[in-house]
């Protein structure tokens, strides 16, 4: 499991996700899971709403994307909290939660680098408006924090459901841009301090973008990996 990994194990890890063969039998396992209906719901409108404002996958709508997909990370540091706050006194409950919470820590960090990285890309790419670029995905935001804060409170499953169905999505836009833009991104080199501080090194736009994708696709299956957890120990 993903959760307990070091950074360079993590690196490691996402490294040898480049190769499609290692990548797709990483995949696999849980490609065909099926969330709960209303995980469904709640994903399928936010998906919905992303692709009507932002249309097909650009630096611009991969940024408004990183905003939000940060989000639940915090929001479950904030839920582990105020459950721990209440049930301090239940060693293995309290256990299972900080497991959750370390790996919220750790995957926030990694979204936080990505949203830095590309808002740094998507200024020198594309023009964008504050409106559609800033305020909206700030809203997004914030409406995604408190549903997913109360998600996890009353049913961790749904929560962790529901961000399983997003990053999936997020997933499946930047193995299109890699697709549609491959030598494109390969003959462009990218420069980032916040980059070499998290510690990867692409060479190009390409390799980065390819890095997040690999990214979200552990976060999808970390999801997964923490419903079982939680089944375990009864919570789900």
């Amino acid at each position: 499991m993903t959760t307990h990994l070091h950074h360079d194990e993590f690196e490691t890890l996402i490294e040898t996700l480049n190769d499609d063969a290692a990548l797709s039998a990483y995949k696999a396992p849980y490609d065909s899971y099926r969330p709960s209906l209303l995980p469904r719901i709640l994903g399928g409108f936010l998906v919905w709403c992303g692709n009507l404002v932002y249309g097909k996958p650009s630096y611009l709508k991969f940024r408004a994307v990183e905003v939000i997909a940060r989000v639940p990370y915090h929001s479950w540091a904030s839920a582990v909290f105020t459950l721990l706050t209440m049930f301090y006194a239940d060693e293995n409950r309290a256990l299972r939660l900080s497991t959750l919470s370390r790996f919220a820590r750790f995957a926030s960090d990694n979204e936080t680098m990505h949203v830095v990285v590309i808002s740094a890309l998507a200024r020198k790419e594309q023009r964008s408006g504050v409106i559609r670029h800033t305020l909206i995905p700030m809203l997004f935001a914030f409406f995604y924090f408190w549903l997913s804060y109360l998600l996890y409170l009353v049913n961790p499953r749904w929560s962790l459901e529901t961000n399983y169905l997003f990053e999936q999505h997020a997933f499946d836009q930047y193995s299109l841009f890699l697709k549609d833009n491959e030598e494109t991104l390969k003959a462009k080199p990218i420069e980032s301090d916040f980059l070499a501080w998290y510690g990867r090194h692409p060479r190009s736009q390409y390799e980065f973008f390819r890095s997040v994708r690999n990214d979200e696709i552990v976060h999808r299956n970390q999801s997964i990996h923490e419903i079982e957890a939680h089944r375990k120990h009864g919570a789900c």
